[in-house]
């Protein structure tokens, strides 16, 4: 019987599995968790024949070593990074058959910060609340990977993509954030709204999947005191007493009390997912739908 699994030889600054996370829990105080980077997980999935929510790996920064115990198709992607097998090079963006017992390493992101490593068949680790996504705020799902960590893996699924190089977006150079201005705007002055999307910001390394935190000019506010705590959605800015915007991520709490300036459009939250620490933040005002 062949064995399906995948050994965690080197598991990097912080390797989780995700998928497409559990929404529809917040009001058990779960937060939607799941892959920062949707597309790119998407695709590496698409590479490899796996449908699109399939559990695969998320890296941060300096990858990850991997050694499957039988023959699968793996594809990495999101964050631009070096691909070996047995030590030979490989290509990124691309299925690549990895023999048992070979060793696939993921290095150093060259830009971004996430790559995603997907496997012919998914990681088929436990479900819970139906997704096998790590919540590192909860702890809900399997703990961030420890080298030597088993990983089992589901069943082959049909042919992989026939491509050489799938195209994906580069890591982006400055971040440009479309928001919806609100609800709790009113909290603060004219001033702080109109330097709030007229100023530039730079992504903090204090950032993680919880929340992208900012650099840049305090936001004063109009109103003292605090909100009591309210609903949290994916991609609400957060002024916290610093007066520094924070973008909630997908780890994002369910509730919160500091005042939401404005919520950033989805489509814009997976190119927050690779900006570096550094990166120019600017956040542009669109109109309410």
């Amino acid at each position: 019987m062949t064995d399906r699994a995948l050994v965690v030889v080197r598991a990097g600054a912080l390797t989780t599995v995700q998928d497409r996370g559990r929404p529809g829990h917040a009001h058990l105080g779960v937060p939607r968790s799941g892959a920062l980077d949707g597309p790119a997980a998407a695709l590496v999935n698409r590479l490899v024949g796996n449908p699109p929510g399939a559990a695969v790996l998320e890296t941060t920064l300096n990858g990850c070593a991997l050694r499957p115990r039988s023959t699968v198709v793996m594809a990495v992607g999101g964050a631009p990074s070096p691909v070996r097998v047995g030590g030979r090079p490989v290509a990124w963006g691309a299925p690549v058959v990895v023999p048992a017992g070979q060793l696939l390493e993921v290095g150093t992101a060259v830009l971004g910060v996430r790559a995603y490593v997907a496997v012919s068949g998914g990681l088929d680790v436990e479900p819970v609340l139906g997704s096998r996504s790590t919540d590192l705020l909860s702890g809900l799902g399997p703990a961030p990977l420890a080298d030597g960590v088993v990983l089992p893996l589901g069943d082959p699924p049909g042919p992989h993509a026939r491509v050489d190089v799938a195209p994906q977006p580069r890591p982006p150079a400055e971040l440009v954030l479309r928001v919806t201005p609100g609800p709790r705007d009113d909290w603060f002055t004219p001033r702080a709204v109109h330097d709030f999307t007229s100023r530039v910001y730079r992504v903090s390394s204090a950032s993680n999947r919880i929340g992208l935190r900012t650099e840049g000019p305090a936001l004063e506010r109009a109103r003292a005191g605090e909100l009591p705590s309210e609903g949290m959605v994916l991609g609400a800015v957060q002024v916290p007493p610093d007066g520094r915007p924070v973008v909630f991520l997908a780890d994002h709490p369910t509730t919160g009390g500091y005042p939401v300036i404005a919520v950033v459009r989805a489509a814009d939250l997976p190119a927050a997912a690779q900006a570096v620490p550094g990166v120019p933040v600017r956040f542009v005002a669109v109109r309410r739908r």
